[in-house]
């Protein structure tokens, strides 16, 4: 299939791994980006170039090779602020992975609070201090990075730990009484990594901020797919990750707004993280180094700065309305499929290009390994770091189809024709 400005025929032939046979002379079909995506020769090149020619420390080597990484490292940071739309390069805070980005948060946001006698300094911003009485609100569609956490800093502070439930529809059950003037801090899913649905943000933000309390969203599955501006959201703070769009794994990104980086601590100390230090006292770098404790992952940056380039160059807005054909293409095949049940929605109404499902009577670990022994048909199945949302719609685990925009409805037909054939099997 090829929409009128979007050739994924050309698309893959970048991506390296679509070349390879499998064992048995079969295709690779790929349906487990939401995981983590494959990578194009763009990215895999920029990567090894700097490692072989440009490699050294940033921010502190005093010559050539110390100046190109450093270039090349912020120029990462400056593109990936122009793509989420970032109104500050400094707002854009370099991380392992979204897991980490969402860690710093939770860990700064409550270190005023972290005093054995219960006290706070007299100068703590109120908006990070937590205690008894005080709430966090979540969801029950969230990864478990975007929940976990959040249970750390309430058991630390004494808060208490809320979230929205989610319909049998596999939408959020939003409730704007839930979000009360003592909540402090609103995280959720921009959009589910199992169920695909897109969460209404602007309700959510609007509803927090009337309250005065912050809003963080997970971006993971949303940032790689369609354009995200940052500020148009109306959240605090925003993170995501590169492995899932088309960049290496090993890096991630916080963005939040500037002037609530500057208030809130550090989480890591370290080198490059300080203004000075003394024997008896730190004091810390104007942000993003405040929270870049240590060497950086360097290279990681510059490829997801390749990444950003790559996706660009493509456009998010193409890449969107493709993933929208392959999704309503996937949801119209599937219904072939007896006895398939979809998880989440199972029309194009605010959703992305994630298919979670259950087959009657078979477990999803079956599922699987079939598709892949048999078909060479690569899926997720589990509970996909979800577990409260499965448990929530009384299973252990879904098989997941997730897409990006180097799958084919091809493919698709390939995943319904080795669901037939584990059905086959398991009659």
């Amino acid at each position: 299939m090829t929409s009128n400005s979007f050739d994924v025929e050309k698309i893959r032939k970048d991506f390296p791994v679509f070349s390879r046979e499998l064992p048995d002379g079969r295709p690779l079909v790929y349906l487990d980006s939401g995981n983590s995506s494959q990578k194009p020769n763009q990215v895999i090149e920029t990567m090894r170039e700097h490692l072989a020619l440009h490699y050294s420390n940033v921010g502190r080597a005093m010559h050539v090779l110390g100046a190109e990484s450093t270039d090349a490292y912020e120029g990462a940071r400056d593109k990936i602020a122009g793509f989420v739309g970032a109104p500050s390069r400094d707002e854009v805070i370099f991380t392992k992975n979204a897991s980490e980005a969402l860690n710093l948060l939770a860990y700064s946001f409550g270190r005023n609070t972290w005093r054995a006698s219960g006290t706070t300094d007299a100068n703590t911003d109120p908006r990070f201090t937590l205690g008894p009485g005080d709430e966090i609100v979540i969801t029950e569609m969230e990864h478990h990075s975007n929940i976990v956490p959040w249970q750390l800093l309430a058991q630390r502070t004494g808060a208490s730990l809320k979230w929205f439930g989610v319909t049998d529809e596999g939408r959020l059950d939003y409730d704007p009484a839930l979000i009360t003037e003592r909540t402090k801090i609103v995280s959720v899913a921009h959009q589910s990594n199992v169920l695909g649905t897109v969460n209404p943000v602007a309700a959510i933000a609007a509803r927090a901020h009337e309250v005065g309390a912050l809003v963080a969203l997970d971006a993971s599955q949303s940032v790689p797919h369609h354009p995200v501006n940052v500020t148009e959201l109306g959240a605090d703070f925003v993170a995501f990750t590169g492995h899932k769009m088309v960049g290496p794994s090993g890096i991630g990104v916080l963005w939040g707004r500037a002037e609530l980086l500057e208030a809130m601590p550090p989480f890591l100390g370290g080198g490059e993280m300080i203004e000075a230090v003394w024997m008896d006292r730190s004091t810390y770098a104007p942000i993003p180094h405040k929270f870049e404790a240590g060497t950086p992952p360097i290279v990681e940056a510059i490829g997801l700065g390749a990444a950003v380039d790559y996706l660009t160059g493509i456009g998010l807005d193409a890449v969107e309305a493709y993933e929208r054909e392959l999704t309503a293409y996937a949801l119209e095949a599937l219904r072939e499929v007896p006895t398939l049940r979809f998880i989440g929605p199972d029309t194009l109404e605010q959703r992305g290009a994630t298919v979670s499902f259950t087959l009657e009577g078979i477990h999803p670990h079956d599922v699987g390994q079939i598709l892949d022994d048999q078909f060479g048909v690569a899926v997720r199945v589990g509970h996909h770091c979800a577990r409260p949302l499965h448990l929530r719609f009384g299973i252990p685990a879904t098989t997941r189809a997730s897409f990006y925009l180097y799958n084919t409805t091809g493919e698709i037909d390939a995943l319904v024709r080795g669901l037939h054939h584990v059905q086959k099997v398991f009659a």
